[in-house]
């Protein structure tokens, strides 16, 4: 059975609401959860995750676990510093999270070792988004800045050493903090769209690292939202409005909003704080600090829904949509079939040491369900699964999943020589054809 779920937290402490989009039943409210915007994650649709403001039993800040059929918090994690935002990879074997002082911390949920801390931005991190097909990290910051960065290079030791900086591209236009930030859906010419207090949305290209488009809005915008057919994105304003604006549109409208703002939603009393897309790329779910939860059809324009959720603002909304999520209607619960929760992330031990050795395989996306068989996966953790099958015995099912493992390890070691390979072979192509152009320049100088 297949549906979809609306999630609503709040920063203050009133949990999490949950709600099925189509029918519009309430299910399972998940407790004690005070979320900071951007905080709340489903982690490959197998679990909740939040950081959360506050928490009396760490100075540190908190991670918080919840599996989908019990409202209590599973699984409490301690980082090393408060966290903002987090997100996930659509597997769900990375927990990626900003930290205050602009560390971005990547965690692999599967054992909860953190692998990689980087000193990303000068100020707190405020907003990431990561792009699965290209393996990439977008994130915004209090010091007005939103940067790109390669997983690749942050795994390559080698490559690291090399390069003047880590990210793939700084932008820089934006002159207050950093409150959103949404992505295209892939290809030669994905965007990056970003708000921020200084009342703009900047549209940014993500190939070729450069601005595309400035929008000033008559509100400070705190939520962005890109239409699946990217001809337009939303933007919620903290005056209660839902501004529409044309990504392609030339000319200045005829309204008092302003250049390219073709439209807006309005019905909240109070300012918008999140938006986010259903799967039929129609519904438009926003929350704001009002309290309420609202789903919009963008074709008409009207309001299909509302939900309330219990008390305190609505800062965060998640659409959730996996097969493995069933609902139960008697007992109005949600749960989730599967695995166990992972065990708590790891804090890091020496806050001066930025990279762990640590070996990474990127592979392609996977299709599975599985911990284990996911798209992102580190050679290093299967080693440490093999010992540990080694040391619990020679059981027939224990050496049966010790051999799966192996051989795991093994396919992935040859795509790994078979992409170094391929890479060695394409940059030998590009010196062949350098030097091939650079004679036929020098010989038509001689002839002349």
């Amino acid at each position: 059975m297949e549906t979809e779920l609306v999630i609503a937290s709040s920063s203050t402490d009133a949990g999490i609401g949950c709600w099925d989009l189509n029918s519009g039943a309430e299910h399972l409210r998940y407790r004690s959860c005070a979320s900071p915007p951007h905080g709340l994650v489903s982690v490959g649709d197998r679990f909740l995750a939040s950081s959360q403001l506050r928490d009396s039993s760490s100075s540190s800040g908190s991670v918080l676990y919840w599996s989908w059929n019990k409202p209590h918090v599973e699984v409490k994690c301690f980082p090393a510093e408060p966290i903002n935002p987090l997100v996930s990879n659509s597997d769900g074997t990375y927990i990626i999270g900003g930290g205050l002082s602009g560390y971005i911390y990547l965690w692999e949920v599967a054992t909860g070792r953190l692998l990689k801390k980087w000193h990303a931005h000068y100020r707190a991190v405020t907003c990431l988004v990561y792009c699965d097909d290209q393996s990439l990290l977008v994130s915004g910051a209090e010091d007005g800045c939103v940067r790109v960065w390669s997983l690749i290079m942050i795994f390559d030791d080698a490559g690291r050493e090399e390069a003047r900086h880590l990210y793939e591209y700084s932008f820089t236009e934006h002159t207050l903090r950093v409150t959103d930030i949404v992505t295209g859906y892939g290809g030669s010419n994905a965007i990056i769209v970003s708000a921020s207090e200084d009342r703009t949305c900047k549209v940014f290209s993500l190939c070729r690292g450069e601005l595309l488009r400035s929008i000033v809005f008559p509100s400070i915008i705190d939520a962005v939202a890109l239409d699946p057919g990217e001809h337009v994105f939303y933007a919620g304003g903290r005056d209660g409005k839902i501004y529409i604006a044309a990504l392609n549109a030339q000319g200045t409208p005829k309204n008092n909003y302003g250049m390219h703002i073709i439209g807006s939603l309005s019905d909240h009393g109070k300012s918008v704080t999140c938006l986010a897309f259903g799967a039929d790329g129609i519904s438009l779910v926003s929350g704001s600090v009002d309290g309420m939860v609202r789903v919009w059809d963008t074709k008409t324009h009207s309001i299909i829904r509302i939900f309330k959720h219990a008390k305190g603002p609505v800062n965060n909304i998640l659409v959730v949509r996996h097969r493995q999520i069933l609902m139960n209607s008697k007992a109005s619960s949600v749960r989730r079939l599967g695995s166990s929760l992972p065990p708590p992330l790891e804090k890091y031990a020496n806050s001066t040491e930025e990279n762990i050795d640590t070996k990474a395989y990127l592979a392609p996306r996977a299709t599975s369900n599985n911990f284990l068989d996911a798209s992102y996966i580190t050679i290093d953790s299967m080693n440490h699964q093999i010992e540990e099958l080694q040391q619990q015995g020679s059981a027939a099912a224990t050496g049966m999943e010790m051999e799966t493992l192996k051989l795991d390890c093994r396919r992935y070691m040859q795509m790994i020589q078979q992409w170094k390979k391929m890479y060695e072979n394409l940059h030998q192509f590009c010196v062949n054809e350098l030097l091939d152009g650079n004679q036929a320049g020098g010989s038509n100088g001689n002839s002349s």
